[in-house]
């Protein structure tokens, strides 16, 4: 993403803060800022971690609640991964995700056919559909590599000078 990009979304970001009647904070636009620069669809541990940094002071539980509160107003999405810690993604145009189930990774993808999916007839007639995201788990590249490496052949993320050690 670009400067501009960044620097655009921020501005938006402080728009619909100040819509929502939110304070505008250093520690908030950080929080949005790194969540907006990620593209791992990061857990609020990791962006606590990633905020830390700058903001030694800063708790967990405030990068949480901001990190919800952020959903609430609509300027980010909890990303759709059943059991482990809820991740986060900045990203609020439609799009779909890749999980994989072995290294955890998320990855948008856009697909003009399940964007257009109609809603299911057997939906409760009670029941409103907001949004409809389509989850596709399965093996990514990286992982698929490892697991077809022979026996003995380092992964590409080990150091082979330090295998045996």
């Amino acid at each position: 993403m670009s400067r501009q990009d960044v620097t655009e979304k921020i501005q938006a970001f402080i728009d619909t803060c100040h819509r929502h009647h939110l304070k505008i904070t250093p520690q908030r636009v950080a929080i949005y800022r790194e969540l907006l620069q990620s593209d791992m669809h990061p857990s609020a541990d990791v962006l606590y971690r990633l905020v830390k940094r700058d903001y030694p002071n800063i708790s967990f539980d405030t990068v949480n609640r901001t990190l919800l509160t952020f959903v609430h107003i609509g300027v980010a999405n909890v990303v759709e991964i059943f059991g482990g810690a809820k991740r986060f993604d900045a990203n609020v145009s439609d799009h779909h995700h890749l999980h994989c189930i072995q290294c955890g990774s998320i990855t948008d993808f856009h697909h003009r056919y399940f964007d257009s999916l109609a809603d299911p007839e057997d939906v409760p007639a009670d029941f409103q559909i907001l949004d409809k995201r389509i989850v596709l788990k399965g093996i990514c590249n990286a992982c698929s590599k490892k697991t077809s490496q022979p026996h003995g052949t380092p992964h590409h993320d080990e150091n082979p000078k330090q295998k045996g050690k």
